[in-house]
């Protein structure tokens, strides 16, 4: 055993909602420390200058100590880089048709009345059909190579799709484009928050989250220069011409995936991790108390339902899903008659850079406080905002543009609303993997019916009761938000469970067999050791115990290796 002398330094405190205490409430939640693995010691070194801790605000690893940062800067240059350039790619494949829907693609096929909406219907009832079983899959396959896999696919469909010659033929190739593409956000949350610690974690899911304004940036700008230079080129539209492009941009990206995937700590094979590399990412999550992965069944999935978390999470994520306005902004500005097909793809861009700032500043502060309630309700709040605008129709030009730019700033929703759920459910990594899929596949399941309610394409750009039905829902958001991060509370109390120095709970309590033995051995060998001051409200772990629970952490997760 480590000497005691060893116990790390206090980390940084851990006001998360996990940790707080219901003032006048008598109940508590015992926060105990936990020895780190002698790897995750670094010696003491010079404090960071005013600029570099001023910096480390921003980006944590700017800060970090040398080991730490080393390690976390090698995921961020092959993980991060990776998983953002792959969702940028999806992103574009899966939502070019609105940027060929108003680039000539409307003309060429003869659409009428509710086509692109039907597109994404079936878009969306691929997505729906595949989340569940391609994360199945991914829990049998590895991840580098599932994920890949599925991306070489539909890159070879979209690629395909240029050559479609009527609507019926598109939305054959948009459903199994959607069924391929259903995995990546549900499959990258789950390895993001397999490698990162509570501090790094939002910022890296937001910036993943944040590729799809990057995409949109890309697609509008790349749907513009593809059709200024090479619409009628070889006899072909610019909109058909736009999906080769984007097909072909796919494949090296896939390729590059197979190397830059690192799957999960406990059984990594991924080239640039050395082997110490790999044993201190695997200690980094043993600390903070997040699981490793266990054989995924359908008996588990079935306790899962039977408890509140998965409708949890699934209320406020379908509502983000269903209440986005940000779509019909194009739309809009077609119908002004004043902007040309490029201002008409190039103008929402900037709509899309006010998001990606808005991720990265929300995200910097959450991991910073250790909080995501806050700053999702802010996000939420700024959908807000922008409904209530739009609901409203006869406002200002001004304030028109502005209302339909607003909605990007809420777009780190999804982002935060993630990262939280990979932290208070770390007590079981596939069910932090299953909910963001289930969730995505309920969204789609809405998404394929809900715009042709509430958004029919022949009402555009006026829509009677799409906007108010979309405020109603974010308010409705607003109450979910809350509602999760009190049942998170309640959760924590009811089964006195074990906080760690993040906040995060290490999923013990009195009726854990575990625990008792533990106890039972640490008394027999020591009668003056201090005993559990147990009582209906409390749980109360020694120093001995907390750090012979580390012992027995570490020691089977050697013997998992």
């Amino acid at each position: 055993m480590v000497p005691t002398d060893q116990v790390d330094a206090p980390l940084p405190p851990a006001p998360s909602s996990l940790g707080e205490k219901n003032a006048g409430s008598h109940l508590e939640t015992q926060i105990v420390r936990r020895r780190r693995h002698p790897i995750l010691i670094e010696e003491p070194q010079t404090p960071p200058s005013r600029i570099r801790y001023l910096l480390g605000h921003l980006w944590d690893t700017i800060r970090k100590p040398n080991k730490e940062r080393k390690f976390v800067r090698r995921l961020d240059t092959m993980l991060l880089t990776y998983s953002m350039l792959s969702f940028v790619i999806k992103t574009i494949d899966s939502g070019n048709i609105s940027n060929a829907y108003v680039s000539g693609m409307k003309e060429d096929l003869d659409l009428h009345d509710q086509e692109r909406n039907l597109f994404n219907t079936f878009f969306d009832i691929g997505c729906f059909i595949g989340c569940v079983p391609s994360l199945y899959v991914l829990h049998h396959v590895r991840p580098s190579i599932w994920l890949p896999l599925c991306e070489l696919i539909w890159s070879s469909l979209l690629m395909a799709m240029a050559y479609a010659k009527t609507a019926q033929q598109i939305c054959v190739f948009r459903f199994f484009i959607g069924l391929v593409q259903a995995v990546a956000y549900p499959g990258f949350a789950m390895i993001l928050g397999s490698w990162y610690v509570p501090e790094e974690l939002a910022k890296r899911l937001c910036l993943y989250d944040g590729s799809y304004t990057i995409a949109h940036m890309l697609s509008g700008s790349m749907q513009a220069a593809v059709y200024r230079t090479m619409n009628g080129l070889l006899g072909m539209a610019g909109w058909r011409w736009l999906f080769i492009i984007e097909g072909a941009m796919s494949v090296p990206v896939a390729l590059w995936g197979v190397f830059a995937i690192p799957d999960s700590p406990q059984d990594t094979r991924a080239a640039w991790l050395t082997p110490d590399m790999r044993f201190y990412g695997m200690m980094r999550m043993e600390e903070v108390g997040r699981k490793p992965r266990k054989k995924l069944t359908w008996r588990r999935v079935k306790g899962w339902m039977c408890t509140w978390r998965p409708y949890g999470y699934l209320l406020p994520f379908v509502m983000f899903t269903v209440s986005s306005t940000y779509n019909y902004f194009n739309l809009w500005l077609k119908s002004l008659g004043t902007f040309s097909v490029e201002q008409i793809n190039l103008i929402p861009t900037a709509g899309n850079a006010l998001g990606l700032i808005s991720a990265y500043v929300l995200a910097a502060f959450s991991d910073h406080t250790l909080r995501r309630c806050p700053y999702l309700l802010i996000a939420i709040f700024f959908r807000f905002v922008s409904s209530v605008l739009l609901s409203i129709w006869n406002i200002p030009y001004g304030l028109k543009f502005f209302a339909f730019f607003l909605p990007m700033a809420g777009e780190p929703t999804w982002a935060l609303l993630t990262t939280w759920v990979q932290e208070v459910f770390q007590d079981d990594a596939e069910l932090r993997a299953f909910l963001p899929a289930l969730g995505s596949g309920v969204g789609y399941a809405f998404k394929s019916w809900f715009p042709l309610l509430v958004f029919p394409t022949y009402e555009a750009p006026i829509y009677k009761w799409g906007y108010k039905v979309t405020t109603a829902i974010i308010v409705a958001e607003f109450f979910a938000v809350l509602w999760f991060s009190h049942m998170v509370k309640w959760e924590v109390r009811k089964n006195k469970v074990i906080l760690n120095d993040f906040g995060l709970p290490v999923a013990f309590n009195d009726d854990d067999d575990c625990l008792k033995m533990l106890r039972a051995t640490i008394h027999k060998k020591d009668e003056s050791e201090e005993h559990i001051a147990a009582d209906t409200t409390t749980t109360v772990v020694t120093e001995s115990e907390s750090l012979a629970l580390a012992d027995l952490a570490h020691n089977a997760a050697k013997e998992d290796l």
